[in-house]
């Protein structure tokens, strides 16, 4: 059940933030015209068909940097807005270390004047799409680590533009909960995939689903050590609501299924045996990471135990996630 009232969604052209409009389209609430949608998003092109084609007058997009936030409140002055989720950020790797200096403005920017609207507008409640990827380097520490439990993030790497970028946005959401009542919560989120990716997106685990769709083998650029935190695309979807609905006010919730963590290898070896029922081999093949833009290894194992206590329950496993994957990618053979 979603409460009623307008959602002012960022980012909608990604991955989450489309699935987030989909996911209010599809409910009953927004057939009985108790909820209206607004999109924004930077690229009109890239906006999906079903969403295009679903304009009507509970749903509408705007095309707008999300760090403009006065052209924006005037495009919304008429709309009015009971809650913002904010998902709007740079994804590609190799993007962040050609333009750390952009990159890192988009993230801190653009949160701010999100956050600036959902105070002009005295919105009931605001969600930020943070990443994992704050933690930094990390230890191993015997137990999956909490959300105050951060490591080091180098200042003199340019790959850091994009975890410094969202560890200071999640700030932002802090300190204007605090000091101007803005009720804003942080949901950050583990490597997210499933139902909705695109097949042309090339992160690892597309890498990984495309060779067992072709019956290729899995090439790994580096020694694939790094621990993998995952959480499917529709329990992230659930995850985000449960955290607009029922989160505390400044408060951060890690997004993921503890059951799916793994090392990438071993994730490697896991499509390999059991998504393409051993038709491929896991071959291991580095490339400079300094090049690619690869994040460094990381001992990094997340808890979600703090936003189990919302009430959310994970409920896709790795193999399922996959082989919602290998549906997308079928879509468009």
């Amino acid at each position: 059940m979603y409460k009623k009232g307008t959602y002012f969604i960022t980012g909608i052209t990604g991955l989450i933030g489309g699935l987030l409009v989909k996911s209010l389209l599809s409910s009953e609430e927004y057939g009985h015209g108790t909820i209206k949608v607004i999109g924004l998003l930077r690229d009109e092109d890239k906006l999906e068909k079903t969403l295009r084609d679903a304009q009507g007058a509970n749903f509408t997009w705007m095309a707008a940097d999300c760090r403009d936030s006065c052209r924006i409140e005037g495009m919304l002055r008429a709309e009015g807005l009971d809650y913002i989720i904010h998902c709007a950020a740079p994804t590609v790797s190799s993007y962040m270390v050609s333009n750390p200096a952009e990159t890192a403005d988009s993230v801190v920017s653009g949160t701010r004047s999100m956050l600036e609207l959902a105070r002009r507008f005295s919105v009931k409640s605001m969600v930020y799409l943070s990443s994992m990827e704050v933690y930094g380097k990390v230890s191993d520490i015997g137990r999956p680590r909490r959300e105050d439990e951060l490591g080091d993030i180098p200042l003199d790497s340019v790959r850091s533009c994009y975890p410094m970028g969202k560890r200071m946005a999640e700030h932002y959401c802090h300190i204007y909960s605090q000091e101007y009542g803005v009720p804003v919560k942080t949901a950050r989120l583990a490597q997210v995939f499933g139902k909705g990716v695109r097949p042309a997106d090339n992160r690892v685990y597309m890498q990984f689903a495309r060779a067992a769709a072709g019956g290729q083998d899995i090439i790994l650029r580096t020694q694939g050590l790094s621990m993998g935190n995952y959480c499917a695309s529709e329990d992230a979807v659930s995850a985000v609501f449960t955290i607009l609905e029922k989160g505390r006010d400044g408060e951060t919730y890690n997004v993921v299924n503890e059951a799916n963590t793994m090392r990438i290898c071993q994730m490697a070896e896991l499509v390999s045996a059991k998504v393409a029922k051993g038709s491929t081999k896991v071959k291991i093949e580095p490339e400079d990471a300094k090049k690619t833009g690869y994040a460094p290894d990381t001992e990094l194992r997340i808890s979600g135990e703090k936003l189990r206590q919302l009430g959310w329950k994970p409920a896709k496993g790795l193999v399922e996630m996959y082989e919602d994957v290998l549906n997308e990618i079928r879509r468009f053979i």
